[in-house]
Parts: C-alpha cells; sequence; structure tokens
C-alpha cells in the first residue's frame, strides 16, 4: 500500500481509484478547509488511511452508497487520499472531523458525474457517529459552499429508497424531490431504487439561517 498524494498515478491506479471511492473531483471553490460549530471538513490525508478504512469497512454504510466497495481496505482508502490530493481541484472533498478530538468520523463532497450537468452532494458516516445530526452539519456547510460558486444555480442529491436518514438529510438541507430513478450499488454489484433531490439557489438563499441545533437522527 502507498499513499501517493503529491506523484503521478498510473493508469491502472486511476482506474482502481475510480471504482473503489464514494466521490468523484470536481472544482466548486477553492476551500481546504470548512469549520461548522461541532465539525470540521478537511481534505483527507495519508495520516488518516487507517481511520477511513475502518470505518468504511462496513457493510450498513457501503450497502447505502453508489460507489463504496465492500469489503474496503487500507489499499482502498488509500486510492482515495490519492485521487483526492492528486489534483487541486480535489478541494471539494473533505474528511469530516469532530473539531474537539480531530477525529475522523465519515467523508463528504460535492462532484459533477459524467454526462450531467448539475453538481451532487454526497456524504457518509461511520455507522458509531450516526444519530448526532453530523451529517446534516456537514451537509448545510457543502451546500453554503457550493452556492458561493455564482455560476451553480441547482444541487442534486440523491439516497437509496429506504434511506429514511438519508432523505431526511436532504430534507433538512432544504432538497425538494424530484423523482424516482435507478442507481448502482457498488458493494451489492447490482442495482438499486433511489430517490433524487433537487435544491434550487432561489430555495437555499431563503434558508440561509440554517438551524443552529441539530436534532439526534440515525444518519
Amino acid at each position: 500500500m502507498q499513499c501517493l498524494s503529491d506523484e503521478q498515478l498510473s493508469d491502472e491506479q486511476e482506474e482502481r481509484i475510480s471504482q473503489s471511492d464514494g466521490l468523484s473531483i470536481e472544482k466548486i471553490v477553492n476551500v481546504t478547509k470548512i469549520e461548522t460549530r461541532r465539525l470540521t471538513l478537511r481534505k483527507p490525508q495519508c495520516d488518516d488511511i487507517d481511520a477511513i478504512s475502518d470505518l468504511a469497512n462496513n457493510t450498513a454504510v457501503a450497502n447505502m452508497l453508489s460507489r463504496m466497495p465492500h469489503p474496503y481496505g487500507k489499499q482502498d482508502a488509500a486510492d482515495f487520499v490519492n485521487k483526492v490530493n492528486k489534483l487541486a481541484s480535489g478541494n471539494c472533498v473533505y474528511a469530516i472531523t469532530l473539531t474537539m478530538t480531530g477525529e475522523i468520523i465519515g467523508c463528504c463532497g460535492i462532484e459533477k458525474k459524467d454526462g450531467r450537468e448539475q453538481k451532487e452532494i454526497g456524504y457518509w458516516l461511520g455507522q458509531q457517529y450516526w444519530g448526532n445530526g453530523y451529517a446534516t452539519e456537514a451537509a448545510h456547510a457543502l451546500v453554503d459552499m457550493a452556492f458561493e460558486d455564482e455560476e451553480i444555480e441547482d444541487l442534486v442529491g440523491h439516497c437509496r429508497i429506504g434511506n429514511y436518514a438519508s432523505r431526511r438529510i436532504l430534507q433538512k438541507s432544504g432538497f425538494q424531490f424530484l423523482s424516482t430513478g435507478i442507481g448502482y450499488c457498488l458493494a451489492q454489484n447490482s442495482q438499486m431504487p433511489i430517490e433524487i433531490y433537487r435544491l434550487e439557489r432561489a430555495i437555499w438563499a431563503s434558508l440561509r439561517n440554517w438551524p443552529t441545533t441539530f436534532e439526534q437522527e440515525t444518519e
């Protein structure tokens, strides 16, 4: 296992990475760190590999995401960190950490998928950190960051049908139901039904004063 954050990746490594992370790279704004009431969102580092692999190697997490494999090992985490750090435009992908302790609890980011005009929010937490409102807090911060880019008029988000916690996070962040569709779950190597949500700039502007308290919920 290597952490090659400052080195050129081979085509083979690029292909592996493209299959093993939950987020793509797309520049939104040049923000390397975001601080909220309880969280610090920062770029993943080589020292984070063990923690990321420990959190992600969980079927309860992977089965709710599109592109997280299972099992998820240290090499998968290293590939993820390498990809994020390879490009300057990786500043929109973050490790979610608790400000008080510095411990990593998950990852999040804003991406643009191939063939789509809209940028999409994504997030996941280690199971032991569910139920504390951390994902909602991180989502609010990401949304605010994204709309600092004046060219962005809307964002999309999706969740697996039946993932009520993720749906609630999107709703609490201002996203409105758009449609249903079919996604792909890499961990299960199968298709899955999803709900698609959209947040328009005008709605975001009306909700700028996000709640300062976060209800306990399963995330």
